[in-house]
């Protein structure tokens, strides 16, 4: 964990320095993230959530120690050493179980903290911030940091080398992008920043494990940059002026921004310029995967007869609509913005379903189709501009696989440049 100190530690004293965080459990997401290392030379950040990842499997049906194993595999395949590969833990906490009692709830995000920490992942999130059944609309700040100093506890119960690092607080709206649309997205103030880590601090001292702060690294606030189902919110450093003179009065802190997905390069820049060291990137990286795959079944219906396509865009449309619980709170339930959206939001809740069998296998079906053919450059041209470009420069040849993982690459390369600038 020595490399993200040192990374926090540079952002700190004034270096342009950063590191982005790798929310997704998707494959060639991740495979292509790991490209991006080895292209670097730098350490890489991947992140499980507690929806995706948790002792009863998650979304993915993964255990914490099935997380490892999953992500050393892919590391492997590339000839990544898995030294350089940080795991973490995002917004670790009762999410799960909310409509549960409070402290049914707790015990269980305590053996979720406990089997992240127990599986060998180096920085997690404490974030309990969520009400539970018996809670009440809203918690108090005071008992949302009780709580996470429990799960902090719970965590170096089990560390065999005390040396996880933590975050602490919680952006507003929730996390994946909001789940409503918005005109205008408030800046955390500093007052409320100032606020959480006292509580926090005070919280762990109340738990006897006030050395164990010294490993909170970043606090999570809303620097004003989100998305929703088709617009984007772009950072404007002037409104976040007061925090980034702020966390300078902090010792050992910088910040962690969630939701910063779709942000033009400049922003990402000036996001990391300003102590926001740790930038949350997970929605657009599965955007530019969809993108991907759906670009190829575009060339797909170019070159393969109409009995053998996959079919992918159609195949996901029909799940979708099948298993709505994904996306229903999200997109308008029925007309044609619903069916816009369940392809095509910013939102991208079609992430969720990339996991299912038979997607899985159409996805194989299309590469399959497109593995035994010559696409030509100009098709490329027409669908994949960017490919093209870098298939013409000898970068990448046109396998569907390479030209998928290119796509993402796309949006790992912009966070790259930001962070080490």
């Amino acid at each position: 964990m020595n490399a993200l100190k040192t990374i926090i530690n540079n952002n700190r004293v004034g270096q342009a320095q950063g590191i982005y965080s790798v929310c997704c459990a998707h494959p060639l997401v991740i495979e292509a993230a790991m490209l991006q290392a080895l292209n670097d030379d730098t350490e890489i950040l991947i992140e499980a959530t507690a929806n995706q990842v948790n002792q009863f499997g998650g979304y993915t049906g993964m255990k914490p120690h099935d997380f490892v194993e999953f992500v050393y595999a892919i590391a492997e395949k590339v000839g990544l050493d898995t030294q350089r590969i940080i795991l973490g833990g995002d917004h670790l906490g009762p999410v799960c179980w909310v409509n549960e009692p409070a402290e049914v709830a707790m015990v269980k995000a305590v053996e979720l903290v406990k089997a992240y920490a127990s599986a060998g992942f180096k920085k997690i999130h404490l974030d309990a911030s969520m009400p539970c059944a018996d809670d009440g609309e809203r918690l108090a700040d005071a008992e949302i940091a009780k709580r996470a100093a429990l799960m902090c506890q719970a965590a170096e119960s089990v560390s065999k080398d005390n040396d996880i690092l933590y975050v602490v607080g919680t952006e507003v709206p929730p996390p994946g992008g909001a789940t409503e649309e918005h005109e205008i997205i408030e800046v955390s103030h500093v007052e409320g920043v100032q606020q959480t880590i006292e509580l926090h601090q005070a919280a762990f001292a109340s738990l006897n494990i006030s050395d164990v702060w010294s490993r909170v690294i970043a606090v999570v606030v809303q620097p004003g940059v989100e998305f929703d189902n088709h617009q984007v919110f772009n950072y404007q450093p002037n409104e976040a002026q007061k925090l980034k003179e702020f966390i300078t009065t902090v010792d050992n802190l910088v910040y962690e921004a969630h939701s910063t997905d779709y942000q033009p390069d400049h922003c990402y820049r000036e996001l990391v310029q300003d102590h926001f060291a740790i930038l949350k990137v997970g929605p657009q990286l599965t955007y530019a995967l969809r993108e991907g795959l759906f670009a190829l079944t575009y060339i797909e219906d170019q070159l393969v007869e109409p009995a053998k396509r996959s079919n992918l865009r159609d195949v996901c449309e029909r799940i979708m609509l099948e298993k709505p619980h994904y996306w229903n709170k999200f997109y308008p339930s029925q007309g044609a913005e619903a069916k816009l959206f369940r392809a095509y939001s910013y939102s991208d809740r079609i992430r969720y379903y990339w996991p299912e069998d038979e997607i899985k296998q159409t996805v194989e079906t299309l590469f399959e189709n497109l593995e035994g053919q010559i696409i030509p450059q100009t098709l490329l041209s027409q669908f994949m501009p960017m490919q093209y470009k870098a298939l013409t420069k000898g970068q990448i040849n046109s396998s569907p696989r390479e030209l998928v993982l290119n796509k993402i690459m796309e949006v790992t390369n912009s966070y790259s440049l930001a962070c080490n600038q």
